[in-house]
């Protein structure tokens, strides 16, 4: 399993951070970027939220680049500037559910998912009890928050 240090981590939500600020803003969702590292280190994958269509979370469009299958993935490490979702108002697979299923074993992010849209997240919760390795980054969720000003204020 790739386990960097805390620079590399903060150096990878960066990553994801920039890839957020790609994202069309939208009223009813969030920005969010995610990027999927390899266990040598090397970027696997990344995507956005609303990559290529309205309804696309971040997780969703980096996992989408890799075959599911990809033996990489059982060492990677997936980035996200927002906790990876439980649920969502669509009919797709939640994030967190994704990330399960496809082995990846450790989880950054840089904010949890406040009760906006969701009363109550439990993604995080959910990949801990699933055996996941979630680290959270609190001094890059200011930056996080800044590429969603198109929601007002955020607690």
């Amino acid at each position: 399993m790739y386990a960097p240090d805390r620079d590399q981590d903060l150096r990878w939500i960066r990553r994801a951070i920039d890839l957020a600020a790609l994202c069309p803003p939208a009223a009813g969702a969030y920005s969010v970027g995610a990027v999927i590292v390899g266990e040598d280190g090397t970027e696997l994958a990344a995507g956005y939220s609303r990559e290529t269509d309205l309804r696309e979370h971040a997780e969703e469009a980096a996992l989408a680049k890799l075959p599911a299958d990809d033996p990489r993935l059982a060492g990677a490490t997936i980035y996200s500037t927002l906790e990876p979702c439980s649920q969502r108002r669509s009919p797709r697979t939640p994030c967190a559910q994704r990330i399960l299923a496809s082995g990846i074993p450790r989880v950054v992010i840089a904010w949890r998912e406040p009760s906006l849209f969701v009363a109550d997240c439990v993604g995080y919760e959910q990949l801990v009890g699933a055996g996941v390795t979630v680290v959270e980054l609190p001094e890059l969720t200011a930056s996080a928050k800044a590429v969603n000003s198109h929601l007002g204020k955020l607690a």
